[in-house]
């Protein structure tokens, strides 16, 4: 039953290797970024394994762009891109139900794929459980990935034995092949470094599809807290302890098929806790300055051309950022992010294509943005604040947020000038520890609240 590769190209270009073997309900499963379909099919564990599952299904095996038989140099490594790998396999395939099995950095592409597409994914099994690269990140995972840059081959094996702690040194041997098999150090460090802004804690949110989350007792890598936390957020969840890697597969089959262990069992699956507090979020906003007087100055037609620029950079930015699109004033948005630092990245980011634009838009007419006083630049304050607003829906049924975090955001933002980033010290305290460059601006006394806020200006220039 030797599977036969082919490839599917995504809607953005990229060639991704998969193959189906077997009869029956598709399961698809992922891996990430340790997949290559072809060294891993010499692995006997492995292909027993995907040969017992083709017995009872039709098993989907797919290399994420970047590594395997898939493309190997990819523009970027988003969480978006990933989904698009899986979109595109799916569909070639013409399937219209599925279920996945998910693992490592796999879990939270086919959460968000799932969330896309309730209308397809009938279960969903991660391993461990993640929506954000805080979930997956820890300090052995840096330290491995610096020790992959000196020794491949021993941060290959010590990686087997970090993530596997149970298996022999045969195992360990033909699994540290199959990582170096699977792509080079380079793309792994580029993987780390796109996931960190991985965050599709607004697709578990959403996630309708039932989800098994399998916690491994005895892995250091697997946090607790962190299964706890998603498990909150994905409302029909289940999480289930195994002592071993192996135990994953076996109990997903058994939740694919609609049975569910017994409390009793040692491997037991709960009912996910709903969190009891509310969820923290980072509010963005952005506002173009003097944009009345830009459209007197330019006219309709130009100014909006203009504004549409804004528009694109601002989008650009939460989607690298992570950030989710609240709405949009028509000279500004509101943006909300689940990561104060994420947040803080994107409003640097942001500034950064403004100063940008004007400095190639002043070039083209001959360095001057004085004179006649019709100076096209784009000038935009930024204000940020966090905290726990009220989420409802709209009366077109888009999620918009309310509140006082949002109300001191956007007061924030008003008190801003074109061109710089303020943020409330709460901001600050929940980025304490990280590169950004605070400058403190005092307390600030904001329209209509009682008491003044200590903001900080963010230094955002090179």
């Amino acid at each position: 039953m030797e599977p036969q590769i082919r490839y599917a190209k995504t809607s953005d270009g990229v060639s991704i290797a998969y193959y189906a073997i077997g009869e029956g309900p598709a399961v698809l499963f992922l891996a990430m970024p340790f997949s290559h379909l072809e060294a891993e099919w010499q692995i006997d564990p492995l292909r027993m394994a995907y040969t017992a599952v083709a017995q009872w299904a039709t098993l989907v095996r797919l290399d994420p762009r970047g590594f395997g038989l898939s493309d190997r140099d990819p523009d970027d490594f988003a969480l978006d891109s990933f989904v698009l790998d899986i979109e595109a396999v799916v569909d070639r395939l013409g399937l219209e139900e599925l279920r996945i099995y998910s693992l490592g950095f796999a879990t939270i592409p086919a959460l968000a794929y799932t969330a896309r597409h309730p209308d397809k994914v009938t279960h969903l099994a991660q391993a461990p459980a993640a929506a954000s690269w805080e979930d997956m990140s820890n300090e052995r995972m840096l330290i491995l990935t610096e020790l992959a840059k000196i020794d491949w081959e021993l941060a290959s094996e010590t990686a087997v034995r970090s993530f596997s702690p149970d298996f022999t040194d045969q195992l360990v041997s033909d699994f540290a092949g199959l990582i170096r098999a699977t792509g080079e150090v380079a793309s792994f460090e580029r993987l780390a470094e796109d996931a960190r802004r991985w965050d599709a804690d607004a697709d578990a949110t959403s996630l309708s599809t039932p989800t098994l989350l399998i916690h491994q007792r005895n892995n250091p890598n697997s946090s607790m807290d962190a299964t706890r936390r998603v498990a909150g957020l994905i409302k029909d969840s289940r999480v289930a302890f195994v002592d071993n890697a192996f135990e994953g597969p076996l109990l997903a089959q058994r939740f694919f098929e609609g049975d569910i262990p017994d409390l009793t069992e040692p491997a037991s699956v709960q009912t996910a806790t709903p969190p009891e507090a509310a969820t923290v979020h980072t509010i963005l906003f952005t506002d173009v300055e003097g944009s009345t007087a830009l459209t007197e100055r330019l006219g309709d037609a130009k100014a909006r051309e203009l504004l549409r620029e804004h528009e694109r950079m601002v989008r650009e930015a939460l989607k690298s950022h992570s950030g989710s699109e609240v709405k949009t004033m028509g000279d500004g948005f509101m943006a909300s992010f689940s990561s104060a630092t994420r947040a803080l990245e994107c409003a640097i980011a942001m500034q950064r294509a403004f100063a940008e634009w004007n400095e190639g838009w002043l070039r083209s007419k001959g360095g001057s943005s004085t004179g006649s006083g019709r100076a096209e630049v784009i000038r935009v304050r930024i204000g940020l604040n966090a905290g726990e607003p009220i989420a409802e829906d709209d009366p077109d049924g888009r999620s918009d947020l309310f509140g006082t975090a949002v109300n001191r955001a956007a007061r924030i933002t008003a008190t801003a000038k074109g061109g710089e980033i303020l943020v409330a010290n709460v901001v600050r305290e929940l980025a304490e520890g990280k590169d950004f460059l605070f400058a403190d601006r005092g307390e600030t006394s904001l329209k209509g609240f009682d008491e003044p806020v200590r903001l900080y200006e963010v230094r955002w220039g090179d």
